[in-house]
């Protein structure tokens, strides 16, 4: 009766692993982009998936790779600095990585520039997972006292300007 209840568990507890190798189904990231008018910089905050740009940027590299990996802050930085990018007015915005964390199994990264203009005109670029995840959707939220919206990315979609009606 004993080994029974426990092939019992077990079965139960290898469905529950079936359901989540399977439930992944939803790429996403999202990023909040806000003007702090008050340093005159712009902050941005990346939220994505942990084990989704690890898997990409193993399968670009050809590397084993995860957070042991003893370079990962410089691979993620690099990543990160390759697929997504701001400009206004046809200059680009150099972005200073400040710098990550991984919590729950996402990976936050963290950056700011100096900027003291409007948010409006802003060009984004944001290519992240889409090479990898042909599903995956990145949002980018933006914030400044003046204007706030959202801008949606994808494997079609990699650039928006930011526009005053958004």
């Amino acid at each position: 009766m004993l080994l029974n209840l426990a092939k019992r568990i077990f079965v139960l507890l290898l469905c529950g692993l079936a359901v989540n190798a399977v439930a992944h189904r939803y790429f996403f990231s999202m990023t909040d982009l806000t003007l702090n008018e008050r340093t005159q910089s712009i902050e941005v905050i990346h939220q994505i998936t942990a084990h989704d740009i690890d898997n990409a940027i193993a399968e670009s590299k050809q590397i084993h790779f995860s957070i042991a990996h003893p370079d990962y802050e410089n691979i993620i930085r690099q990543y990160i600095e390759e697929n997504f990018q701001l400009y206004y007015q046809g200059q680009a915005i150099p972005l200073n990585w400040i710098g990550f964390e991984v919590n729950k199994g996402k990976i936050f990264l963290y950056q700011e520039a100096a900027f003291d203009h409007s948010l409006i005109g802003l060009k984004i670029i944001n290519s992240l997972l889409t090479k990898r995840y042909p599903q995956q959707v990145n949002t980018v939220n933006y914030y400044s006292t003046r204007i706030k919206g959202s801008l949606t990315f994808n494997k079609s979609v990699t650039m928006h300007h930011i526009k005053i009606n958004d």
